[in-house]
């Protein structure tokens, strides 16, 4: 008896930028969407300025892509493809 075959596919990478890639939810080549997302890393560097007497600059992480999560979704089916961190 032959043992089936088992694919496990890995979760594309993303970058912080939309990227065009196959969907392996719904198998259409898609250019992904990105959502910006405050982090605990966000917090954390809005708090440090506030605390060193940078209080008018707290709100810059916020402002900032770079200080967030770049989160990916497919605009066909809205499935969540992956996060790129920073």
């Amino acid at each position: 008896m032959q043992q089936p075959t088992v694919v496990i596919q890995a979760a594309p990478a993303v970058g912080p930028d939309s990227t065009t890639l196959i969907c392996p939810s719904c198998r259409a080549q898609i250019r992904t969407r990105v959502d910006h997302n405050s982090t605990t890393k966000t917090h954390i560097i809005a708090i440090l300025l506030f605390v060193f007497c940078c209080w008018p600059c707290v709100c810059v992480p916020y402002c900032m892509d770079s200080c967030k999560n770049a989160d990916h979704y497919c605009p066909n089916c809205n499935a969540f493809i992956g996060t790129h961190t920073h």
